[in-house]
């Protein structure tokens, strides 16, 4: 059975941003770094992205594209802005902060030899971290120049170690042996590893950047339009208490799309809707059990039969955060899942085993 979001229940779910997600992108030497960073410019669909690099040279931004240049920054005309670090990450951030116009997101490119934890770190742990949130890592691996002996580098196994979602890039250059072995690699640095193979660094972006929530954003455009409800969220991870109830029903809505932009090589986004509260138990089961290595990106505003708040549920590979906030609306869950060659029925019957029904026979608890 379907169900939609109307336009009052969309509005009820707006909630205020949190801080602005950023997203770091890392990896070797040549791997394509430059590649991605212009095709996240040049394809925004609407969202105003600032990206930080080291050096304007190396990025060579479309020239069409430049409305004007100034002192360590150059404005593009579909309202994006490239600024230099100069050293200076912290400097570079509040600079593009402090500007008029509202931006959507932040991209910070590092260094080929750099290990990205210093500069995550720099969102986590100093004022930026009211200010910004760290929304993903992004690791390119160049899938034609890579050698084995590379992952003895400790900056080359920080950025796969430390990486939400690896891109292997240039995939087009090697046999699937070579890829399969590439992989094989990766998954011994990072076990569950969430891998992108790619040519060109051309990525569909609702994989690697996330601002909002239904309206994923704006790059799922007219997918439903009455689908669109966005939000923020904030960077604390929370634990999960238990929850003592094990019965749920088959009384649910749900529904799910394909967006246009995510069609290519088999990507889907699949969502689920209920006017039920999940039991937190049953959904952290769900993440830590059931949440398949295909699956790059989840969100959701989430429903817990233990908690009287509504929380904002924000998933980039394995490592999700979990945002409080009040409901303004009426309760329910709704939850979107991207990736790729999903298995749709397993993965709604799944949701719908996270559902929390009260026990007829024992009452509410916690417990077991």
């Amino acid at each position: 059975m379907q169900s939609a979001v109307t336009p009052d229940q969309s509005q009820a779910m707006d909630a205020p941003k949190k801080g602005l997600p950023v997203t770091i992108i890392t990896g070797f030497l040549g791997s394509g770094k430059t590649t991605l960073l212009n095709h996240i410019l040049t394809n925004q669909q609407g969202l105003k992205t600032a990206v930080l690099v080291n050096e304007f040279g190396e990025i060579g931004i479309d020239n069409e594209l430049i409305v004007s240049t100034g002192e360590n920054m150059v404005e593009l005309s579909n309202g994006c802005i490239c600024c230099t670090i100069n050293n200076d990450l912290v400097d570079a951030v509040y600079k593009v902060l402090e500007r008029e116009e509202r931006l959507d997101y932040l991209v910070v490119e590092t260094t080929g030899l750099a290990d990205p934890l210093p500069v995550a770190l720099t969102f986590l742990g100093t004022e930026l971290r009211d200010l910004t949130r760290l929304d993903s890592i992004i690791t390119v691996v160049d899938a034609a120049n890579y050698s084995l002996d590379l992952f003895n580098s400790q900056a080359a196994y920080s950025q796969i170690a430390y990486g939400d979602v690896i891109v292997l890039n240039k995939t087009d250059l090697v046999d699937e042996a070579t890829l399969n072995e590439l992989e094989k690699k990766i998954g011994e640095v990072k076990e569950g590893a969430r891998i992108l193979r790619t040519t060109r660094s051309q990525v569909p972006l609702p994989l690697i950047l996330s601002v909002g929530l239904f309206e994923s954003d704006k790059y799922f455009d007219a997918v439903d339009e009455h689908d669109h409800a966005h939000d923020h969220h904030d960077h604390d991870d929370h634990d999960h208490s238990t929850c003592g109830h094990d019965h749920h029903d088959h009384d649910h809505h749900e529904h799910h799309h394909h967006s246009d932009h995510l069609e290519n090589d088999g990507f889907t986004s699949i969502s689920f809707q209920i006017d039920k509260p999940f039991s937190i138990r049953k959904f952290q089961y769900f993440l830590d059990n059931q949440l398949t290595d295909n699956i790059f990106r989840a969100k959701g505003i989430m429903w817990f039969d233990e908690s009287p708040n509504r929380h904002i549920f924000h998933l980039c590979g394995k490592r999700f955060t979990m945002d409080d906030d009040e409901w303004k609306g009426e309760k329910k869950n709704q939850l979107v899942l991207i990736g790729q060659n999903l298995n749709q029925n397993q993965l709604l019957e799944q949701l719908e085993k996270c559902i929390c029904i009260p026990s007829t026979s024992r009452g509410k608890g916690f417990g077991k």
